[in-house]
């Protein structure tokens, strides 16, 4: 059941913020749905997954694209169901929805779906060797979600003045001072913009709003300590990570992950 979480700052074009295989997958109810664009597949048995009001079944080798904050759930419809999944992210991360045509979901037959589910167990049963190049991973990473293209190609963010003048800046103000009291006023402020605006550009580029990405980024940076600290309680993380409501922080935490964080402890 190898399961592997990004446990380093977004620094390449594309990441995989979490990827893994031979998971028993038990039912998955998202009001808000995910903050990032994640694909599941069946590996063993069935499931049904249902995003905002539509209804999938993934058979085995089949699979799903879900785009981010759609309203989904999934459940087994066998006695056990074995999937793979992944997430994605990265500096370019807000282009996956040029590169997947805007379409909000995409269902992946057998077929396609054998080559992409071979591609996820080739990088789970290499992830140690490939996370310490991380340009080689961030490829690895491209060449999945080009399953999922119709051949359109992402414009470099870096040719883009609104995203270099504003949501740069705010994103390294997020990964140095994650752990201070950062609000997206601050954070808009420092950038000499509204906080209205601000979002509207992080969504526009990355494909949620300044809040979002900010939240996602702290819950990131707790998984970290979570696997890595196991001498720190819940209450110490939360403070490191910017949270200064533990209660408030554990339920951020579940509904990114789905797990609390000592359930997610226990899985690494």
């Amino acid at each position: 059941m190898p399961i592997h979480y990004r446990n380093s700052p977004v620094n390449e074009p594309f990441v995989f913020d979490s990827i893994g295989c031979r998971w028993s997958q038990d039912r998955v109810i998202r009001p808000r749905g995910y903050p990032l664009y994640h694909y599941l597949q069946t590996e063993q048995g069935r499931g049904i997954v249902k995003v905002q009001g539509a209804e999938y079944t993934l058979n085995e080798g089949e699979g799903i694209l879900i785009a981010p904050f759609l309203h989904h759930s999934y459940v087994r419809d066998t006695a056990q169901w074995m999937t793979a999944f992944a997430t994605f992210t990265g500096t370019l991360g807000g282009s996956i929805d040029k590169l997947v045509a805007n379409r909000p979901v995409i269902f992946i037959e057998k077929e396609q779906g054998m080559l992409i589910g071979e591609l996820i167990h080739d990088i789970t049963e290499n992830w140690d060797s490939l996370s310490a190049d991380p340009r080689t991973l961030s490829l690895q990473c491209y060449c999945l979600l080009m399953h999922f293209t119709n051949g359109r190609h992402a414009r470099a963010l870096t040719d883009e003045p609104l995203y270099l003048r504003y949501v740069a800046p705010v994103i390294k103000e997020i990964e140095t001072g994650f752990s201070s009291e950062l609000t997206v006023q601050e954070l808009s402020r420092r950038v000499y913009v509204t906080p209205q605006y601000l979002s509207r550009l992080f969504r526009r580029f990355l494909g949620c709003s300044a809040y979002e990405y900010l939240t996602v980024f702290r819950i990131n940076k707790a998984r970290e300590f979570l696997v890595s600290r196991p001498d720190m309680e819940v209450q110490q993380i939360a403070g490191k990570t910017g949270f200064s409501d533990t209660s408030h922080f554990i339920a951020m935490f579940k509904k990114i992950t789905g797990f609390t964080p000592l359930e997610f402890r226990k899985l690494n």
